[in-house]
């Protein structure tokens, strides 16, 4: 039984979850809200996706959240300046396994999740997409995935999640390369499941989710539950806690930060 008095979401600082009043209240939207920064996964944010999903896993009323970025882009990935930046608060360690507890707690929410894609799309944001059930990109999405040329591996349950989607040798290929590709290549890929112009991407999202919502509570949290169950049979992300050593380790290894710094450099420049 659906209710017509939507719950008040929580209040965050990088993020920003709103319940559409449409339809008993059953769509949520999850934003992530830096766009001066591109929506860059800072610390903060990774944290507050966190507590996000843990407010939605609390939601029967709710069965589908949209996932989108703010402003020009849905996610420049991993903030580097803000993880170089040590926190006195948090140890080294367990600021390096924020981004895969905030992309666990994405792909393990009760919901239906939607990633709606446009704009760059890049490192960390391509593994947060991809913990999202079903995805959307507008024609302007451009993926990249720059993580070795940063000298850093990829971490965050990300190998994992993109050979589960995309096989091991298109993973491979896209993550040692470090090359970009577009929505289309993303769609024949099969790691998108539609992609539409970019002025039609908020309803077509929107349509999609409220079609998805109006059905079974039940029959959509377990198709969830029971796809997920076999993603893990296939490739799990059980050990994928050992990425934040990983992730740790390259940002204090001299080799890996004379490499960031030479990406930057060459990215300043275009």
């Amino acid at each position: 039984m659906t209710t017509s008095h939507a719950p008040q979401p929580p209040a965050f600082a990088q993020l920003e979850i709103a319940i559409d009043p449409v339809g008993d209240g059953r769509l949520a939207y999850i934003t992530l809200n830096r766009p001066h920064r591109l929506n860059a996964l800072s610390r903060e944010l990774l944290g507050e996706i966190v507590d996000a999903c843990a407010w939605l896993d609390g939601q029967r009323s709710i069965a589908v959240a949209i996932v989108r970025g703010a402003g020009r882009a849905f996610s420049a990935g991993f903030d580097l300046d803000d993880f170089q930046n040590p926190d006195p608060l948090l140890n080294p360690r367990d600021a390096a396994d924020l981004g895969r507890l905030a992309t666990e707690a994405l792909a393990n929410v009760r919901q239906l999740t939607i990633a709606s894609v446009h704009g760059h799309c890049i490192g960390g944001g391509v593994v947060l997409m991809a913990a999202c059930d079903l995805r959307i990109a507008s024609t302007d999405a451009l993926f990249r995935i720059p993580e070795v040329d940063l000298g850093i591996p990829l971490a965050w349950g990300g190998i994992p999640r993109l050979v589960r989607e995309l096989g091991p040798a298109i993973t491979k290929e896209l993550v040692l390369s470090c090359r970009a590709f577009d929505a289309h290549e993303a769609r024949s890929l099969r790691f998108v499941n539609h992609v539409v112009g970019p002025d039609e991407l908020f309803t077509a999202t929107d349509a999609w989710a409220h079609e998805l919502a109006a059905k079974p509570t039940f029959a959509l949290r377990n198709t969830k539950q029971q796809v997920n169950a076999a993603l893990d049979e296939m490739v799990s992300t059980a050990h994928s806690a050992n990425d934040a050593d990983s992730f740790a380790y390259a940002l204090t290894d001299p080799e890996s930060r004379a490499a960031s710094q030479r990406y930057l450099r060459g990215r300043s420049k275009t």
